[in-house]
């Protein structure tokens, strides 16, 4: 059994760093739901799952998933686990999994429908939220410019829900390069900010949302950069039509991207716009 003093869990405790993330280029994925996303990604996501006792017996068709993986579940001491946990409750379930932000390119299709862009988001919680949205909306991939939160880390992965495991992610570039890649595959970028001319409502009555468009968040205090802004080729705002001062980040981001998925299902006819 592994305790707090073995050499893999020492090396695990690394990875609740991001530093030590892209170095090993590792994660840790931590609880039932993660970890079971995990193992159903595909053969060489995951490298060893760590459980404890009660963990292991509470959730057997996981561990005999990955075993039939050839992934090995190892087991841990409770105390070894809850060094690995940012959850005030650990499960005493982790996966240690192989990293998987791709290269901008590599993430987006030669035609993506629909994309989510983070632009500068710091909040680990909101990261996980927006790509679980992206997922349920049917996103083809989820893009995280230079300066944004680690979407790896523990809490981005555990807001997640496992879409993580779901869909392409990319990271680490400019947020120019991203905008250009986009326009390039034919993509119309739009910003979600509340200084936006033109609201959700109006863009969508205008079949602006019934082609490709990726929709880019900012950072949840400051919103979407200025030199951002001025690269999008539309920005626009959620109405409020109530009393509410504004949308928290995650809520506008699945406002948006369900407002796409909802006008590119929707069946066209001769009245709509072209």
């Amino acid at each position: 059994m592994l305790t707090r003093r073995s050499g893999r869990i020492r090396d695990a405790h690394k990875l609740t760093r991001r530093a030590g993330r892209v170095k090993a280029g590792l994660f840790l994925a931590e609880g039932a739901q993660a970890v079971r996303e995990a193992v159903a990604a595909g053969p060489g996501r995951v490298v060893e799952i760590m459980a404890s006792e009660s963990a292991r017996d509470r959730h057997p068709a996981i561990v005999a998933d990955a075993e039939e993986a050839g992934i090995a579940v190892t087991l841990a001491a409770d105390d070894a686990l809850a060094d690995l946990s940012e959850t005030v409750t650990p499960q005493g379930l982790v996966a240690v999994c192989r990293s998987l932000t791709l290269p901008l390119d590599d993430a987006l299709p030669a035609a993506p429908g629909l994309v989510a862009v983070l632009a500068g988001a710091q909040d680990p919680g909101n990261a996980g939220t927006v790509i679980r949205c992206a997922d349920a909306a049917g996103a083809d991939a989820v893009v995280l410019t230079s300066g944004s939160v680690d979407a790896q880390g523990g809490k981005a992965v555990r807001a997640s829900a496992g879409s993580v495991f779901h869909l392409p992610i990319s990271a680490d570039t400019p947020a120019e390069q991203v905008i250009a890649a986009l326009r390039g595959r034919g993509v119309t970028v739009l910003a979600a900010d509340g200084t936006g001319r033109q609201d959700l409502d109006a863009v969508e009555d205008a079949g602006v949302l019934a082609g490709p468009t990726a929709w880019l968040f900012g950072n949840e205090a400051r919103g979407v950069p200025d030199e951002v802004l001025h690269q999008v080729d539309q920005v626009v705002r959620v109405p409020i039509y109530g009393r509410a001062e504004s949308l928290n980040l995650a809520a506008a981001a699945a406002v948006c991207l369900y407002a796409s998925a909802r006008s590119q299902r929707r069946p066209r006819t001769s009245h709509d716009p072209c």
